[in-house]
């Protein structure tokens, strides 16, 4: 079901000719070759042709010969397409190349000729030089010339193109999608949940570590009376983790394939300070069990993100570039495309996309599996850096208390998986007046 709001073709046909009613000699007057071709003028409608000289096999874009019908003007459109499916089942396998629910294309309020504050369905986007464009194989014999693949598309397009109702935990929009689509590095901050941290969570991994003390005062290192390490192991310990604030960077991406249904994205967080505080029972010199209350922070960490989006997340593509949907019937590689179209339907974004700020719109669990990365650096920092509790006997072997401080873990990576963050800045204003989500 399509609705198409509004649809206005601006063009200027520039020309003239005299004709005159008052003196018969204001007709028309014959010009010679030379005359003419001393005229120019600017056609509404353009078509050219490139021949072929490669081999066939699709894989640049001389291996057929390119038709193409095009329009030298803008065309403004603003339209919503409740389902978009094509290319299902057939050569690819089940599912569809493409299927969209409730797509949008308009203009992108607040920027360009969208004026700042305008409703978005009042606001059009722009289709700049519009062509249709086919695919010809063997172009020059009669015998065994076919269409191999028919284009759509703009030299440029700019709008907003979305996907789906609402930006919401649950994916909607895109199901699926084959086609090529840049996706440029991005930014944003992610918020750590807390929580606490076990024996058992960590993949029973122990604390080991080593404290520091004297044995007449409660400073140690004069001469007399010197340091002394003593090293301790917890396997009896929870810890409460607070959270953190994540500054994050991702790194560009190309989504390249058949009937995609998520996206993978790589980058790194840089984790700050997380505050510790919890009961810990620890055997020291293999000999004496002692339980603390234990205090300290954690800062350093980096994390090494992968995050695997499902394209139901993916609602809000803000356009200016060359954009094109085609279907070919084996690969072709399209002139002026940055990578081959695969059989079947395929939608391509030539210039990189710009989904905005990553920042996930809810806070980010730690699971077990960064716990279990991270206690051998604890226990390699705590270890090397022992721990200062004063006095031997009454600071570290009694007490109740010990102040770790900073455990600082300097440029230590953990490996960050995440899956199906809601992005804050995938949200976006409806292509209807009043209430409603989608018209």
């Amino acid at each position: 079901m399509e609705s198409i709001k509004r649809f206005k073709l601006s063009i200027v046909f520039m020309g003239g000719f005299l004709a005159g009613f008052a003196t018969p000699t204001s007709a028309m007057q014959v010009l010679d070759d030379q005359t003419l071709g001393e005229e120019t003028g600017q056609a509404a409608f353009y078509t050219s042709y490139g021949a072929p000289s490669g081999t066939g096999s699709g894989s640049t874009a001389s291996d057929f010969g390119f038709y193409t019908l095009g329009v030298q003007g803008k065309v403004d459109i603003n339209t919503n397409i409740q389902h978009l499916q094509l290319g299902c089942g057939g050569v690819n396998g089940p599912g569809c190349d493409i299927d969209i629910n409730n797509l949008s294309l308009s203009g992108n309020p607040g920027t360009g000729s969208c004026a700042s504050g305008a409703a978005r369905a009042s606001c059009d986007a722009t289709l700049t030089n519009p062509f249709l464009r086919l695919a010809i194989k063997n172009p020059t014999t009669l015998a065994t010339r076919e269409v191999v693949g028919l284009q759509l598309g703009a030299q440029n397009v700019t709008g907003l193109l979305t996907a789906g109702t609402e930006n919401s935990t649950t994916p909607n929009g895109i199901n699926s999608l084959s086609g090529y689509m840049s996706v440029a590095a991005s930014s944003g901050t992610a918020t750590t949940a807390a929580r606490s941290m076990t024996y058992a969570d960590t993949g029973n991994q122990a604390i080991n570590g080593q404290v520091k003390g004297s044995l007449l005062t409660n400073s140690c290192g004069g001469f007399l009376d010197p340091c002394i390490n003593v090293s301790y192991s917890s396997t009896n310990y929870t810890l409460n983790l607070s959270s953190a604030t994540a500054p994050l960077t991702t790194n560009a991406t190309v989504v390249n394939g058949k009937r995609l249904s998520s996206i993978g994205l790589t980058g790194t967080a840089n984790v700050g300070q997380i505050d510790f505080a919890g009961p810990l029972t620890a055997t020291v010199a293999g000999l004496l069990n002692l339980n603390k209350q234990v205090t300290g922070n954690i800062t350093g960490l980096i994390a090494d993100l992968t995050i695997q989006e499902n394209l139901g997340f993916v609602h809000s593509i803000p356009l200016n570039n060359p954009f094109s949907l085609s279907l070919q019937k084996q690969d072709v590689m399209w002139p002026g495309a940055p990578v081959v179209a695969q059989t079947g339907w395929w939608m391509a974004f030539n210039d990189p996309i710009n989904i905005g700020n990553v920042t996930p719109s809810s806070q980010v669990q730690i699971t077990n599996a960064v716990l279990a990365q991270v206690i051998p650096k604890i226990s390699n920092y705590l270890t090397n850096n022992p721990t200062d509790c004063g006095n031997l006997l009454t600071g570290c072997v009694g007490g109740s208390a010990l102040a770790v401080g900073n455990v600082a873990l300097t440029n230590a990576h953990v490996a960050f998986p995440l899956t199906d963050l809601q992005l804050a800045a995938q949200s976006f204003p409806p292509n209807c007046y009043g209430n409603l989500k989608f018209c």
